[in-house]
């Protein structure tokens, strides 16, 4: 059975704040759910950017994504939103 939105926006979140590293491809996300299509992997990303659970994140060159909080906490200062 397909997982509904919330589910997905859950287990993203989760894998956001859960992962090695503060900032994430958007590719990262797509195992949160295979059935999925990538497109709409990133339209819930965006969703959750809105929404401020998650925020964008530039290291100049590739736009990431990453929680609000890790990226304050891991470079000790605001991240770019």
């Amino acid at each position: 059975m397909a997982m509904s939105i919330e589910e997905v926006e859950a287990a993203m979140i989760e894998k956001a704040t859960k992962a090695p590293k503060p900032q994430l491809y958007v590719k990262d996300f797509y195992k949160c759910d295979p059935d999925r299509k990538p497109r709409e992997i990133k339209k819930i990303a965006n969703k959750l950017v809105t929404k401020g659970e998650l925020m964008f994140w530039s290291s100049g060159s590739t736009t990431m994504y990453a929680r609000p909080d890790r990226i304050k906490n891991e470079e000790g200062a605001e991240g770019i939103n």
